[in-house]
């Protein structure tokens, strides 16, 4: 593609006109929550839902009524003709089933009058056809029901089409008809629920005598990257699967470290303008926006909300990012590996905890019982870490992730947590029943006696830890950018549960021995520490050398998504899942049976379409590039130049032998991968076979796109994808 055809999209900056107004005037404005509910609802309604939200209780038919009312009239003033039941099917995705308010009265026999009509029932339960989401074997074809049911703990929200179409939006759960979650919300909603009732019985035991509650907190960095959506839609690959197949790297990819913090491009920074504004609306806290390493690569990350809204935001943010990028002319990449040879995208997710007084438990506090209370607290999220590594490290596997993880900024599979050199010398002095001391500036005093003194400036950033702890929260630095944070989030807060609840039983123990609480705890603290010093690491996580101590210390070591795969379906491994009532036996499985089915899936599609775009590409340019060379080779009368010209055409020539050796290669394995039917049988040639022989193939592809002139090579390359931002 020329220059001038780049130029003329990076000139469009699309967008509409943003009233001068501040952010908090408009706020929210698309969603409708408690705040609203409080004002338009009377108050024998507004108490029940409360208790409802409470207590588990179950609204009165009259309640449900009048709280649909409510938010039909508000949506309608909004400019809304439809609602949907918004939920989260294991396909990764979101799924929502459009209706109208309308309803329709006989005014008389020959008359029809319709009214906007919305009930308590329609808002609290719909029934989507379950057959054709993914079940892992827990519904069959023929028993097709299922139902979203409302959550109300979510705000509801209006999304507007590009067309100005406006939808109400039910964020719901999704089960099947005995009561298996289908979704991946109601794991999450069960995990949190769990965590906060651990969490409260371990901080009555520190003291906390009077603690009602405890809220799971997150913050998810979204880092995604933009394109050009014509030049996009010249490459199959990323239309198909989001990231490119083929595609040498460009002379200058990241070396230079330039676009990082760098000044955001105009045609960008009218994106996320636009992007901001939309997501402000839909009461997405979105804090902070910045280049990221890679060209073409950006960060977008909120500010911290309670679990299960932030993760609802976060899928919200994808859908928004996608809708918006489309209308400036951009398609959003958010693929783990789009772009070989550069850094991929993750997403951080920032966790925390805090009680109903707003206190952050991973923020030491101004008392010596808050930094001895943070201690403790700690110690139990390092040893869920150690405990349940391996679950922790499946949930965030994707085929995707698989490219991402281990290089260029993203950690690697080995989970190992990184404390900071400061916190990690209060641990190991812990550990040694001895009492750290630093300098003023360093050390908050804790006033207990045998209990050493809390950093104030306890950590550094270590990019290669997969799982830190950054000054108030632990950062899971491995989850991919295209996933959905309830999966892995739904492990973790129920591997700190369980930890909990082991943690508080040990306590009590302790307690009946020790005289002193503080002691008591600080013991408990000790022996955490010592029982799983394994899982600390504070050093390169990408050497040869971590992955043998890795070894040493028995951490699981899961290299690929197939390899997660087998934890899913370790009964012993899943049990805290169970126990803690995240998620039962059937649905562990069937989690499982679902993933690898996708993961075949998505590879049968990559493979399939690099086979296609090496035929319907690569080959021909090839084949004309070298009937070109053989014209050029026939009218030399040079002998230096024909020898020259006679080595360009050896390598041309080798290269189209390898690429079509490679392509016959793997076209022969997928028929073979065909004619199987066993999913273990399949990821096993996908990954023993099919991946290889592909890797080789785009090898042979990338070689020639290096050989073949530029007018004959149709097909986008990196350059016009990754740099046409900085082209004015």
């Amino acid at each position: 593609m020329s220059a001038d055809n780049i130029s003329q999209f990076s000139s469009l900056a699309i967008g509409r006109d943003t009233p001068a107004q501040p952010i908090s005037e408009y706020f929210g404005e698309l969603t409708f929550g408690l705040g609203e509910m409080r004002e338009r609802l009377p108050r024998e309604a507004f108490n029940e839902l409360i208790k409802t939200l409470e207590h588990g209780r179950k609204l009165s038919k009259d309640t449900a009524d009048a709280i649909a009312k409510a938010i039909m009239d508000w949506a309608i003033r909004k400019g809304a003709t439809h609602f949907c039941h918004w939920f989260q099917p294991m396909t990764g995705l979101t799924a929502e089933k459009h209706d109208s308010f309308i309803s329709i009265q006989h005014a008389n026999h020959s008359e029809l009058k319709v009214i906007e009509r919305f009930t308590g029932s329609m808002l609290i339960q719909g029934e989507p056809d379950a057959s054709s989401f993914p079940s892992g074997g827990m519904r069959s074809t023929f028993e097709a029901r299922g139902y979203t049911a409302w959550d109300p703990t979510s705000p509801l929200f209006i999304v507007e089409n590009a067309v100005g179409a406006k939808t109400l939006c039910i964020p719901t759960v999704f089960f099947g008809y005995h009561g298996q979650a289908l979704d991946n919300k109601t794991p999450l909603l069960r995990s949190v629920q769990t965590l906060s009732q651990e969490a409260c019985a371990f901080l009555k035991l520190l003291g906390d005598v009077d603690v009602k509650s405890v809220m799971a907190t997150l913050g998810a960095e979204q880092e995604y990257f933009l394109v050009d959506r014509e030049v996009a839609a010249r490459r199959p690959d990323l239309m198909m699967t989001g990231r490119t197949l083929l595609g040498a790297p460009t002379a200058r990819g990241q070396k230079l470290e330039d676009h990082y913090f760098g000044s955001i491009p105009t045609r960008v920074i009218s994106f996320m303008e636009d992007l901001e504004r939309e997501l402000y609306r839909l009461g997405v806290p979105v804090k902070t926006r910045h280049n990221e390493v890679a060209p073409s690569q950006f960060e977008m990350a909120p500010i911290f909300e309670s679990m299960s809204i932030a993760s609802d935001h976060n899928t919200l943010a994808m859908e928004t990012m996608k809708r918006v990028a489309a209308r400036h002319n951009f398609m959003c990449l958010l693929h783990e590996k789009p772009f070989a040879a550069i850094n991929g995208s993750g997403k951080h997710c920032n966790w925390s905890m805090s009680n109903d007084k707003g206190e952050n438990l991973l923020d030491p506090g101004h008392t010596p019982h808050q930094n001895l209370r943070f201690l403790a607290v700690a110690a139990v999220v390092i040893r869920a870490v150690h405990k349940h590594a391996g679950i922790l490290a499946s949930s965030i596997m994707s085929p995707g992730n698989d490219l991402r993880l281990g290089g260029n900024e993203a950690p690697p599979t080995i989970i190992s947590i990184f404390l900071g050199s400061m916190l990690e010398k209060i641990f190991e002095t812990i550990a040694r029943g001895e009492a750290a001391r630093g300098s003023e500036r360093e050390i908050i005093n804790l006033g207990v006696s045998h209990i050493p003194d809390i950093s104030k400036d306890y950590t550094d950033r270590n990019r290669t830890s997969p799982f830190a702890f950054t000054g108030n929260k632990f950062e899971f630095r491995a989850v991919g950018a295209s996933a959905n944070v309830a999966v892995p989030m739904s492990v973790l807060n129920a591997a700190v549960s369980d930890t909990l609840a082991e943690a508080s039983a040990r306590l009590k123990v302790i307690l009946a021995k020790t005289p002193s609480r503080d002691e008591a705890v600080i013991t408990l603290v000790r022996d955490l520490i010592n029982e799983n010093s394994a899982i600390l690491f504070s050093g390169n996580n990408y050497s040869a050398e971590w992955r043998e101590e890795a070894k040493r210390r028995h951490l699981p070591i899961i290299d690929s998504a197939a390899d997660a795969f087998a934890v899913w379906n370790d009964e012993k491994a899943t049990e805290f899942l169970i126990s803690t009532k995240v998620l039962s036996r059937e649905e562990i499985l069937s989690r499982y049976n679902v993933q690898m089915e996708r993961y075949v899936k998505s590879m049968e599609v990559e493979l399939d379409t690099t086979v296609a775009l090496v035929n319907e590409y690569v080959v021909p340019a090839i084949e004309k590039q070298l009937e070109r060379t053989y014209a050029v080779q026939r009218d030399v009368k040079n002998d230096s130049l024909k020898s020259a010209l006679g080595r360009r055409t050896a390598i041309l020539e080798s290269t189209f032998a390898d690429l079509l050796s490679h392509c016959d290669s793997l076209k022969k394995s997928l028929d073979k991968l065909g004619e199987t039917h066993d999913e273990v049988a399949k990821v096993a040639m996908l990954v023993r076979d099919c991946r290889p022989t592909a890797d080789k193939l785009r090898a042979a592809a990338d070689r020639a796109e290096q050989e073949v002139a530029d007018e004959l090579w149709t097909l986008p390359k990196y350059r016009e994808m990754l740099f046409h931002h900085s082209m004015k």
